[in-house]
């Protein structure tokens, strides 16, 4: 039987590591000791218990509708084939081209029911002071094509997929107003073929929250 192949396209997430300037890293710590836990156990038994505090916007993470809509569906809302078993296909947008993504860059594609994963090479500049400063967006153009033409997921490898100096947030507010969920802060999509993969990033079901970090990852076919 032929093997599958994994491709991890996740951030780590680590104590003291800032996702987005403005908002807190997160800390990540023992609950539990293993010396501490050696009290309640059998001799020569011990558990850690981790205790980690982050905001939910940390890491490579997806944003659900309730993200940005009071009424819109929240993690614990979304349909697991809305997040994962995803036919995929990689749209190569270098960012030394320029910041903005134009519609064009996603003419002739077949979109449609696709996680749309937008390679600008960004995540170079992951933990560096770079990476906060213009990096590559979609245009609100590139939002409504995405819709009209059927995508079931956009994801991209850099800090926003808006233009972070526009406060209307316009590519959150289409995707999102059309229940299409959005991966921020992907990493390694030069690993990915054009097409040929299934997609995942399910993130913790829960109630209330709009955005998780997940464990996003790719298999190849």
């Amino acid at each position: 039987m032929k093997k599958s192949i994994f491709i991890d396209l996740s951030h780590t997430i680590e104590d003291g590591m800032i996702t987005y300037k403005g908002l807190p890293a997160p800390l990540i710590c023992d609950y539990w000791s293993r010396e501490y836990s050696r009290q309640f156990y059998a001799a020569g038994t011990e558990f850690q218990i981790g205790k980690i505090e982050m905001v939910a916007n940390t890491g490579t993470y997806l944003d659900s509708p309730f993200h940005r809509f009071a009424d819109g569906k929240d993690l614990s809302e979304l349909p697991l084939d809305s997040l994962a078993r995803l036919d995929g296909l990689a749209v190569r947008v270098p960012w030394q081209a320029g910041r903005s993504i134009q519609r064009a860059a996603f003419a002739d594609l077949d979109l449609r029911g696709v996680a749309v994963l937008v390679h600008t090479g960004w995540d170079v500049h992951w933990r560096t002071d770079q990476y906060f400063e213009g990096h590559p967006f979609l245009t609100e153009d590139s939002a409504q094509y995405l819709i009209d033409q059927g995508a079931a997921l956009v994801g991209i490898d850099s800090l926003n997929i808006d233009d972070t100096a526009d406060g209307r947030r316009p590519v959150h507010t289409l995707l999102l107003s059309a229940e299409i969920p959005i991966v921020e802060h992907l990493r390694g999509l030069e690993q990915l073929p054009n097409h040929g993969f299934r997609f995942f990033a399910v993130p913790v079901k829960v109630k209330g929250f709009g955005s998780f970090p997940v464990r996003a990852f790719a298999v190849l076919y």
